[in-house]
């Protein structure tokens, strides 16, 4: 089963009021399993980053300015993440802005029921608690020192962990298990182990037993018609 963790960093937090896109980062999940593949995007918003934005992930206009806008990048982003659900932290946000630019450049929007929105699943795990991304990192004791500012890939990986343990997916010792496994198939260097074949072959006392039970049955399906 795959998935993609998604997440964005944007200039503010409405679509509808010119807010835009800076940046999407994503994560793929097999099994609920990190693969190792990634994307990650900066995007030319075509606009000013308000200062309040500014502070959170630290992405300035002029840096942004020399990368490309969102239709440029669109492409590329759907084919990464094909027909996969997105997991995201609070969906509504990320589905709206992701829309919205979908929209902007004529492409059609992703259906909402393709998220999965570990927010919601948080706040029926832990009613009344915080369930921000910071304090679910804390819960699980995921290291989360590196998010000294926002950034779109690396809150995705943050979350992909996050939601590992929100589904209860992941178990002890898979890590170094999946490890282990491949250090021993690379050490035997392009040799194949193959195990000694073991006989399948019935002896002839078992035939003996065997035919002795086939007599004992009565009219046997196998026989019939003979």
């Amino acid at each position: 089963m795959r998935e993609v963790v998604f997440d964005t960093e944007t200039t503010g937090l409405d679509p509808k009021s010119g807010h835009r896109l800076v940046e999407v980062g994503c994560v793929e999940l097999v099994n609920h399993l990190p693969t190792g593949r990634t994307f990650q995007r900066y995007v030319n918003p075509e606009r000013d980053v308000p200062d309040d934005a500014f502070a959170i992930h630290g992405l300035s206009s002029a840096f942004l300015a020399k990368h490309k806008s969102f239709g440029a990048v669109a492409e590329e982003l759907l084919d990464f993440v094909g027909d996969a659900p997105l997991v995201i932290h609070n969906a509504d946000f990320d589905m709206g802005f992701l829309n919205a630019e979908l929209a902007s450049v004529g492409l059609a929007p992703l259906p909402r029921e393709r998220a999965i929105d570990t927010l919601a699943i948080a706040r029926r795990r832990f009613p009344g608690a915080p369930a921000s991304l910071d304090a679910l990192c804390k819960r699980f004791a995921i290291d989360a020192t590196a998010r000294n500012l926002h950034g779109a890939l690396l809150d995705a990986q943050l979350l992909a962990s996050v939601y590992i343990e929100l589904i209860g997916a992941r178990e002890p010792g898979l890590e170094l298990a999946i490890v282990g496994a491949g250090a021993k198939l690379a050490s035997r260097a392009g040799g194949v182990v193959r195990r000694t074949p073991r006989p399948h072959a019935p002896s002839e006392d078992e035939l003996a037993a065997h035919a002795e039970f086939v007599k004992r049955l009565t009219k046997p399906i196998w026989l019939a018609g003979a």
